[in-house]
């Protein structure tokens, strides 16, 4: 799992299985990427198990649960990908650990969810279903459901986020007066929304109108309690269109019941489907089942852009709305060293038994401009490629080296002399740098600890330090080629001093350990390291 490539993934085609209804454009943009579409709908968890075993990518929406039975029934799984906002269903934490990246579309039904939240105020205001109920029985009952009017009323906004703020833009064309609650948006930014902001407490003694727009955690579930409702407002109207335990249920309807709380409207619930809850029956409670994203509008923003998203964490490239990815976008000049800064961090790992407490990771020159953090999370996953035979990702790479208390520590300089960027990798007495030249952006290694040299990056170098003496090159490819090991490349440089030099050689394939011990007991050789990437 995690970063092992499938044949598949190789040849540029990787198999995408679907367990629920997506987006018939969705779906397109999948196949007209070249992946192998393979539509399976309704599978329990043991039929889910059998179905992820070879496939490279999982789309999903809330129905199916993605567990860590589950992902670990996979032998090659890259990316889950979430056809929505919320990831109840998806295992974060065990996805992260396999290295398997997870997607959602946080952005597709946000003006869908708003809109819901809008049409659950007013069918509560004006008892809109209850009175059309009412009348296709055969009962007039004007007088019966009177409503109230939202001009001049105060509606209290529980997160400002993006739904939030739609909302806020919303209600303001009703006349309705904002106050909002959100420790992540600061006075200025509320007051841009034309929300006043407050504490909890004040927003539920001000409000006559209550909507929630918080993600669910265990820190907001049983948000709206009793003990919430009891410093709302006498008759207090209560709506959620964010996610089902945000709002007590069993507390509600007690409300409700005594009065307390005037009205409701509830688009989501603890348990899905719901069809038994404390506030069915409630003559003064608007239910629907979870329709904040079912419009044919959201539906296909989702199954577009999860799909887009899936192309782009099976391509290998940033995935803007990986929830388990702590990096940002990569601007033009810093993608190429990207890749350098894995194969880079590959090498390093590899001159050592047991890596050092604290690495230095230095962008010199322009890339030092430029956010780092992709480029650090490849370094990572490229310095424990030496030593760890679990698969190992961007998603996984940063905790895998916390585990071992190793920390990575990037950093900007200046420009180099010889060199406009360059990429320096330091620690535990060890030193590699390279950088990129040429139209075609060729990774070239320019420094060795204390020696600098110009070589191209290649799958195996053997570095040897001898003293500074002429014959000493004769010597080591003598034996090289008599074990009829090919080299590809070589340089040569010296340290500060001359009193020591470095040759280092490229070779087709991995130098026989018997052949390093035999080129380190030779007369003048100071070391020899073997090195290379997986």
């Amino acid at each position: 799992m995690g970063s092992t490539l499938t044949l598949a993934m190789l040849v540029g085609m990787a198999r995408v299985l679907v367990t629920e209804e997506l987006a018939p454009s969705g779906l397109d943009t999948l196949r007209s990427a070249g992946h192998d579409v393979d539509v399976q709908l309704g599978l329990d968890p043991d039929g889910l198990a059998r179905a992820l075993v070879g496939a490279d990518a999982l789309i999903v929406r809330s129905a199916t649960q993605v567990t860590a039975d589950a992902l670990a029934s996979s032998d090659s799984l890259q990316v889950v990908g979430r056809a929505g906002v919320g990831l109840d269903n998806v295992d974060v934490a065990a996805a992260t650990a396999a290295g398997v990246m997870v997607v959602n579309a946080p952005q597709s039904n946000i003006v869908s969810a708003a809109e819901q939240t809008l049409a659950l105020i007013l069918a509560q205001a004006r008892n809109t279903p209850q009175a059309h109920a009412a009348l296709v029985e055969g009962r007039w009952e004007r007088s019966k459901w009177t409503g109230m009017e939202l001009q001049g009323k105060t509606l209290g906004i529980i997160g400002l986020g993006r739904i939030g703020k739609l909302v806020a833009e919303r209600a303001l064309g009703f006349g309705l007066h904002l106050v909002g609650y959100d420790p992540f948006v600061s006075p200025e930014r509320a007051k841009e929304m034309s929300v006043e902001l407050m504490d909890l407490a004040d927003l539920a003694a001000r409000a006559d109108i209550i909507t929630v727009h918080v993600a669910k955690t265990p820190d907001t579930v049983g948000l709206i309690n009793a003990d919430f409702l009891a410093g709302c407002k006498d008759g207090v109207r209560i709506i959620n269109v964010a996610r089902g335990g945000i709002v007590d249920e069993a507390d509600l309807a007690d409300a409700v019941r005594s009065g307390k709380v005037g009205a409701a409207g509830l688009d989501v619930f603890v348990t899905e489907p719901c069809t038994d809850s404390p506030l069915f029956g409630l003559p003064t409670v608007v239910v629907t089942p979870h329709l904040g994203a079912s419009t044919h509008e959201a539906q296909d923003k989702a199954g577009q852009t999860i799909a887009e998203q899936v192309n782009l964490a099976l391509a290998g490239e940033f995935v803007p709305f990986a929830v388990n990815i702590d990096a940002a976008e990569v601007a033009g000049p810093m993608k190429p060293f990207v890749a350098l800064a894995e194969k880079l961090g590959a090498l390093f790992g590899a001159l050592f038994d047991d890596l050092p407490d604290e690495i230095e990771l230095r962008f010199e020159g322009e890339i030092g401009g430029f956010d780092n953090s992709l480029a650090t999370l490849a370094a990572a996953k490229g310095v424990l490629s030496a030593s760890v035979s679990d698969p190992i990702s961007y998603v996984n790479a940063g905790p895998m080296l916390d585990e071992r208390g190793v920390s990575i520590l990037p950093s900007g300089s200046a420009a180099p002399r010889d060199y406009v960027d360059r990429l320096t990798i330091l620690g535990g007495g060890r030193r590699l740098s390279a950088t990129l030249i040429g139209l075609r952006d060729e990774a070239r290694i320019v420094r060795i600890d204390d020696h600098h040299i110009d070589l191209p990056i290649s799958d195996h170098l053997l570095v040897v330090r001898n003293d500074d003496r002429p014959g000493m090159i004769g010597v080591v490819t003598s034996i090289l080629g008599r074990e009829l090991v090919n080299i590809d490349d070589m340089s040569v440089g010296r340290d500060g001093s001359e009193a020591s030099a470095i040759m280092v050689i490229s070779t087709a394939a991995a130098v026989h350990a018997a052949v390093t011990a035999e080129i380190a007991d030779l007369p003048g050789i100071l070391s020899v390291d073997r090195i290379g990437l997986r």
